[in-house]
């Protein structure tokens, strides 16, 4: 069938068949549909969407078009998390070792920051010696002996993302909740997951700036999946404000270890922990969310996810010894603190602007293939609802670079606003579905 006639049919609100949702992500690979076409296509589904018959097909075909894997000759259920992106998020460096030294079997494979939102790969890539690219036999190796393995992407897995994706992105066709959900679901199906846990956020650091987004989208992700096979559980968290206190590569290592110790903050701890624990649950290790809890926090409070921390480092290269000596972990040169400019509570923290500071220092990237400088980025010397005096620390910078910091501060500025009366801070888990 023609590109054309596909197009035009979705243009004008048609219901795709699954021939020609597989010609489209066919194209997509072999070059047969022009980018031109592509893009049109793209846009087509973002004004008339798509039902969830033709969203759980587009995430099949996705999946399908490319590598996919199976671990049946590794031991015990394969489940996975994903989130959809936010600041200060590094909840694999703590769910991946708690929810591990349980029993489970993850293979986790993550992306880099693009944008205002950090990547799990370019926070690792901070641990001297840590390798991201793994070849599938040394892959199924780690998940054998180690039970836990955080890569990227092997190659060929969903290549029909990787040409849309960059697509979407210059064309203003990423705000469509059944391209981000065949996005995210096309390579976790390709992965050979018995389970998924979804960490889906929302607020202003999040692609969902709404509560009713992100709902719509978890409900599109459960649909999905429930259609494809996967036993899924959706977490909506909250993202107004960065999750725990360090943004920034090598600084949220050093969080991510002081909540495997148990120093970690609230937030940040509060919501790891569930979410290793609804792994362990997906991995029939517990018969209860309670239960699952419990096994986590006392994975927490004996060392054990410390310790699968370290052989998770070792497995791939890294330096175990990171984790005791949080010194070997790359540093800046420079840290200087802004503070409150008058007396008050801080009333509003915007992640989105902190993100984006974060960016201009060098901690993330604006175009695919940009360096990072794996040593700076912040820590909040406070977080909202909090009382501070003038001339007291709000923030901590750590900056090899005066002018990035000169770029960035326009920003960090204009990320806070502190006024006389406290605010009431949400629970950072608003909800949870489970299917």
């Amino acid at each position: 069938m023609r590109a054309m006639e596909i197009i035009r049919k979705k243009r004008d609100g048609g219901e795709l068949t699954t021939v020609e949702i597989d010609a489209f992500v066919r194209g997509a690979i072999d070059g047969s549909w022009q980018d031109s076409q592509l893009a049109a296509m793209l846009m087509a589904i973002v004004l008339k969407g798509m039902t969830a018959a033709e969203t759980a097909h587009l995430t099949y075909a996705i999946a399908h078009d490319g590598t996919t894997f199976n671990w049946d000759d590794v031991p015990g259920k394969k489940v996975d998390k994903h989130s959809s992106g936010g600041v200060g998020d590094k909840t694999t460096m703590i769910l991946g070792p708690l929810a591990g030294a349980c029993g489970v079997r993850i293979p986790k494979m993550s992306g880099r920051g693009l944008g205002h939102s950090g990547g799990t790969l370019d926070k690792l890539e901070s641990i001297p010696g840590f390798r991201t690219s793994i070849p599938v036999d040394a892959f199924r190796q780690g998940l054998q002996s180690v039970g836990v393995v955080l890569g990227g992407q092997i190659e060929n897995v969903a290549p029909a993302d990787k040409k849309l994706y960059k697509l979407r992105d210059v064309t203003a066709t990423v705000e469509s909740i059944p391209l981000l959900t065949s996005s995210i679901l096309g390579k976790k199906l390709a992965e050979g997951l018995d389970g998924l846990v979804l960490d889906v956020k929302y607020g202003r650091g999040a692609f969902m700036q709404t509560l009713e987004g992100a709902r719509e989208l978890a409900d599109m992700l459960m649909a999905v999946n429930r259609a494809n096979g996967l036993p899924t559980t959706v977490i909506l968290s909250g993202m107004d404000a960065p999750l725990g206190r360090a943004i920034g590569n090598a600084l949220e290592v050093v969080e991510s270890v002081e909540t495997l110790r148990g120093n970690g903050p609230r937030d940040l701890h509060e919501l790891s922990v569930h979410l290793a624990a609804h792994m362990v649950l997906r991995a029939g290790l517990a018969e209860s969310l309670d239960a699952a809890l419990e096994q986590v926090e006392t994975a927490l409070r004996s060392g054990a996810g410390l310790q699968k921390f370290r052989e998770i480092i070792a497995n791939q290269g890294g330096d175990p010894q990171i984790v005791d000596d949080l010194s070997r972990l790359p540093q800046a040169k420079e840290v200087v603190e802004l503070t409150a400019p008058r007396s008050g509570y801080l009333q509003r923290m915007d992640a989105e602007k902190l993100g984006f500071a974060a960016v201009r220092l060098g901690a993330g990237r604006d175009r695919d293939g940009d360096s990072i400088d794996p040593a700076v980025g912040f820590v909040l010397k406070a977080k909202p609802g909090e009382y501070l005096h003038a001339g007291q620390p709000w923030i901590a910078v750590h900056f090899n670079d005066s002018r990035r910091l000169e770029s960035a501060r326009e920003l960090l500025d204009a990320a806070v606003e502190f006024g006389p009366t406290s605010v009431t801070i949400p629970p950072i888990i608003a909800e949870i579905r489970m299917g």
